[in-house]
């Protein structure tokens, strides 16, 4: 496979919650969900770090171990755990999550898992339209409580009240039945996530976004998901990000496109697999 992304925060001034890594046969891209100002974690060490350490965490399984995605992803949440559960209270409703997407070349197979709301697209042989992989979940749940602050302006107090209250309510419905599914302390949430496979041929190119990068196509209507594989082969996933950044700045305030971060971290990766990938070496 032959891998390039690119990733930005939403200012130079704020860590970077998404988390994205690779090696020549394995991507993982982590999406976390963040605090928003006056609400709390129960988490000393904050959203950055659990998706890095998650991230780092899977990725090196992925190479080394013979596991299953779903299998490996269940130990690396109870690694991460391990890590803090002494230190921070996880027992808190807002300890810190992340959306996960992870792709692995084994042998003449391409395998994937896709937990939460990050997009993984796959742009299949013979077949005009790409495999669009997403755990819709959260959305579903979301849309009972979005509607007062989709109706206020994006960056006002009203507006970051009402994003507040959604994001606790939110938390009532994480990782439980009925509600949606994302990487936390429970390594049982693994089982919840998508997961499939196709041999390596079958597939010529893959991509993998965050919330923050997929909102072009799924929230934007900007571009369809075979235009934005069509843009990331062609331009590259920073110039993805760059349109992203470019819509996102042209609404501030949410009239068009409303949403609960007027901008987010955003992370692209795209990956030419097989013979396009050797062509384009």
């Amino acid at each position: 496979m032959r891998v390039t992304f690119a990733t930005q925060p939403v200012s130079q001034g704020r860590p970077n919650e998404d988390f994205v890594a690779a090696t020549p046969d394995a991507v993982v891209l982590l999406d976390g969900a963040g605090t928003p100002a006056g609400s709390e974690s129960g988490c000393s060490h904050g959203v950055a770090w659990y998706s890095r350490m998650l991230g780092s965490t899977l990725l090196a399984s992925m190479t080394q171990s013979a596991g299953t995605l779903t299998e490996i992803l269940g130990e690396g949440i109870k690694a991460v755990t391990s890590m803090h559960q002494f230190i921070c209270d996880l027992a808190h409703a807002g300890s810190p999550s992340a959306t996960v997407v992870m792709l692995r070349r084994t042998g003449d197979m391409l395998q994937w898992l896709v937990l939460a709301d990050s997009v993984l697209i796959l742009d299949i042989a013979d077949s005009a339209e790409p495999l669009v992989v997403c755990d819709d979940r959260e959305a579903q749940v979301g849309a009972r409580y979005r509607s007062r602050m989709d109706a206020l302006p994006g960056g006002s107090p009203e507006h970051e009240q009402a994003h507040r209250e959604y994001v606790e309510a939110m938390r009532q419905h994480r990782n439980r039945d009925d509600g949606f599914w994302v990487a936390s302390v429970e390594p049982l949430v693994a089982e919840q996530a998508e997961t499939g496979a196709l041999r390596a041929d079958q597939v010529r190119a893959a991509a993998l976004l965050s919330d923050g990068a997929s909102r072009l196509v799924d929230r934007f209507g900007l571009a369809t998901w075979r235009q934005a594989l069509d843009r990331l082969d062609a331009d590259g996933p920073a110039e993805l990000i760059r349109h992203v950044r470019q819509a996102e700045r042209s609404d501030p305030d949410g009239t068009r496109w409303p949403r609960g971060k007027p901008i987010d971290d955003a992370t692209a990766v795209f990956v030419k697999v097989g013979e396009d990938a050797e062509r384009a070496t």
